[in-house]
């Protein structure tokens, strides 16, 4: 497997160390803007043969650089590792090449112009999924959603789904970490060009009789106990694109994505939107053009170097809630937890960085030996779950999942508003 990696930061680079371990990919060249950063990638994999890995310089917001770059390469698949601003280009140039494509955030929404806390607009991957017609016609695969979460945590749904469940009323992505920075105040350990524009964008919920409907930032608080002594978080509603792709593939009545950010972190983007500095519109500043949030982006220490100060774990899931195979009720988290310090001793890359390269590097493994095959524009619940999570548990953190017999959500109390 020949694959072009979009994107040098954090999950770019920890891909490359991830997948330069497994000898299925024979040919990896991983591209930014930034030269210097796609080599220092490239560069640190050591004992990698000769050529097998590669740095090029790429313009990510040209289609056309893109497909060039592709047939260059000569890439079975693009790896799109670049923010989701990037994913347009990146889409369509790997369909110019005809060449497979592998996102781990699909294309951005744009709220209801009239009641942005009540109806969608145009959401997470419509864009993506108008396309899935000629995709398929071409005969080449757009796997969409394929990080951590999404990506993992709709793997699991579908495992639920096919073993532990014979009706699901609800599945709720819950995600929780104990993780601290030394030395930062607000250190925020993902991209927080991405997390402005997730946190901040109305949430969707999906309810079978009613649809895909929206609520405002960080409603329905509750308390989320997660496992191996992480414990207790508040966790409140996020936009994500798990509520978009479940229920196109699983039977399924109400899904939720809830983060436990913790209330100084929200209070912290709550600053952002009052100040305006969440924008993505630029402003002149001294005859120059610049965004509020790219200015963000720029004071805040970068992600993919806070490993040396980090410590805690890092929990990514799904509960899924319904009837079990005997028909009782049965309530069931399954999630995947990495440490800092193992991902720092054994990759040399922070845990939220290495968790989400990780679930592409396993997926396209799979796709690789033909083992997940489809065409089109599919989500990861289009795909069968176990050969997935047997290859994942190679990779040195085995996936789990625990019964939530009798589970009662704690409402959690003052309820931040935006």
């Amino acid at each position: 497997m020949r694959v072009l990696v979009i994107g040098a930061g954090g999950v770019g680079s920890a891909f490359v160390a991830i997948a330069a371990k497994r000898e299925v990919y024979r040919h990896i060249t991983v591209a930014d803007i930034d030269l210097d950063k796609a080599q220092a990638a490239a560069d640190s994999v050591t004992g990698a043969d000769p050529g097998r890995i590669v740095a090029a310089r790429l313009d990510a917001s040209s289609e056309h650089d893109v497909a060039a770059m592709a047939a260059e390469m000569r890439a079975d698949v693009i790896l799109n590792a670049c923010d989701p601003r990037f994913n347009p280009s990146i889409f369509d140039g790997a369909f110019l090449a005809g060449c497979n494509y592998v996102d781990m955030a699909m294309h951005l929404s744009v709220p209801h112009p009239d009641k942005p806390y009540e109806k969608c607009g145009f959401r997470l991957g419509d864009g993506q999924f108008a396309q899935h017609p000629v995709w398929k016609n071409r005969g080449l695969m757009a796997l969409v959603g394929m990080g951590v979460e999404p990506g993992f945590s709709d793997v699991v749904a579908r495992y639920a789904a096919d073993h532990l469940f014979s009706e699901i009323h609800e599945i709720g992505v819950r995600d929780g970490a104990d993780l601290v920075v030394e030395g930062h105040d607000f250190a925020p350990t993902f991209s927080i060009w991405t997390t402005i524009e997730e946190c901040l964008n109305p949430p969707v919920i999906y309810e079978r009789e009613r649809g895909w409907f929206t609520t405002e930032p960080f409603s329905e608080p509750e308390v989320f106990e997660f496992p191996d002594g992480i414990g207790a978080l508040e966790c409140v509603n996020v936009e994500h694109e798990e509520v978009i792709l479940m229920p196109r593939w699983i039977n399924v009545d109400r899904v939720t994505f809830k983060y436990g950010l913790g209330r100084e972190f929200i209070d912290a983007l709550k600053t952002l939107r009052k100040m305006n500095l969440h924008s993505t519109d630029p402003v002149e500043i001294g005859g120059v053009q610049v965004s509020p949030r790219d200015v963000v982006a720029a004071l805040l220490p970068d992600p993919a170097e806070l490993g040396t100060q980090m410590h805690g774990r890092t929990c990514a899931g799904s509960w899924v809630r319904g009837l079990g195979p005997d028909g009782e009720a049965r309530e069931v988290y399954l999630y995947h937890v990495v440490d800092n310090a193992w991902s720092m001793r054994e990759y040399h890359h922070q845990a939220v960085v290495w968790q989400t390269a990780v679930m592409p590097a396993v997926a396209i493994e799979l796709m690789a030996t033909g083992v997940w095959s489809a065409i089109g524009v599919v989500g990861p619940e289009a795909l069968p779950p176990d050969p997935f999570l047997e290859l994942l548990d190679q990779h040195g953190v085995e996936w789990d999942w625990q019964e939530y017999r009798d589970r009662k959500p704690v409402e959690a109390t003052d309820a931040p508003a935006i």
